[in-house]
């Protein structure tokens, strides 16, 4: 398994936005081309309030490929993404990282 870790970095007063999309528009188009998500977390204490961090999870780079890029594609993603949008962007920039679990973690 690989995780791959996202860090959405929002624009000022548009995390209500961001965090809205995934959970009534982004989660559902997910489920349907087979991307798991490992959780979703923002930011607490430490780091920047305007982050959302969270972590998909694949049986392979090669999956990723494939399902990230179908999903990117997707006509009723990239609909409601430019309706979600129509008020400006919802994130500044983003971060990603893939991590592989060692043999000794209790994620797997």
């Amino acid at each position: 398994m690989i995780y791959e870790q996202r860090i959405y970095h929002t624009m000022p007063g548009r995390m209500p936005d961001l965090l809205r999309r995934f959970e009534q528009v982004t989660l559902a188009i997910w489920a349907r081309h087979g991307i798991r998500q490992a959780g979703f977390w923002t930011v607490v204490v430490g780091g920047s309030s305007h982050d959302l961090i969270y972590l998909l999870a694949w049986e392979s780079m090669a999956e990723r490929e494939q399902k990230w890029t179908a999903f990117q594609a997707d006509p009723e993603w990239l609909e409601k993404r430019r309706k979600t949008e129509e008020n400006g962007p919802l994130i500044s920039s983003y971060d990603n990282a893939f991590w592989a679990p060692t043999a000794f973690s209790a994620v797997r």
